[in-house]
């Protein structure tokens, strides 16, 4: 589908586009979600005082997402494989600014060394490289530096048609907050609805040794999709000062 076309529908979303030009796109594909429910208490230290930590009937949640980025490219440029293609893993958790709703990365992994380079150069993530292998129900990385590591052997399963209000809330984020010294960056990105099948887990042997007492080898709940193409907006930086004594 054409981003034109993307950007049209916007009926899935809570608040409006960016009125500004899109500056990215990218395709997040074969996507495994993993999610825990964890205390607000252990996540607060992991997460910087200028965000809220968003909840759910007072509980705190963290998501390991693994897939496959591809055609990943500035607006009027095209993509170049060795760079734009690469194996990502993130771990993440859910905050607001301001009120609006969005995704904070505790660790964000690129499975080339060359691509975590040019994403930290254009985005100011810092995406850091981990050894990665995936195969047809298969995803494997570890980063020895840190100790992190993933085994996971899954089969997907029938379409998801009615998903609950949980599933939407951990599934549907359109905004990425992330700390950057005495900024927060923002960043605005769209997407259509995820299109989610079930998933059978048949192994899982999860490992981040900083996070030990809030994930495990037993998620809450996972789900699986084939993908979405993405928009995103350039970077919009904010003042952790100015967010603090509001």
């Amino acid at each position: 589908m054409k981003v034109a076309e993307i950007i049209k529908h916007t009926e899935h979303r809570e608040w409006p586009l960016s009125e500004a030009p899109w500056k990215f796109y990218q395709e997040w594909n074969r996507v495994i979600f993993l999610h825990w429910q964890v205390s607000v208490e252990a996540l607060r230290e992991h997460v910087p005082k200028a965000l809220e930590i968003d909840l759910v009937d007072n509980s705190a949640w963290v998501s390991l997402v693994a897939f496959t980025i591809e055609k990943s490219r500035l607006r009027n440029f095209i993509a170049f494989p060795p760079v734009s293609n690469f194996h990502e893993i993130n771990l993440r958790t859910y905050v607001k600014l301001n009120g609006k709703p969005g995704v904070y990365f505790l660790s964000i992994e690129g499975g080339k060394r060359i691509s975590c380079k040019v994403a930290r150069q254009f985005s100011e993530l810092p995406y850091r490289y981990s050894s990665m292998k995936r195969a047809e129900g298969k995803y494997q990385s570890n980063n020895a530096n840190f100790g992190d590591q993933l085994i996971l052997r899954f089969t997907p399963g029938k379409d998801i048609l009615e998903k609950d209000a949980l599933t939407k809330w951990l599934t549907e984020r359109y905004a990425l907050f992330q700390d950057a010294g005495q900024y927060i960056n923002a960043f605005d990105i769209h997407h259509l609805e995820w299109p989610l099948q079930e998933i059978d887990v048949d192994k899982l042997a999860v490992n981040y040794p900083r996070y030990a007492n809030m994930i495990n080898n037993s998620p809450y709940s996972a789900q699986y999709s084939p993908g979405v193409q993405v928009v995103a907006w350039g970077m919009d930086k904010r003042d952790v000062a100015d967010l603090v004594n509001q």
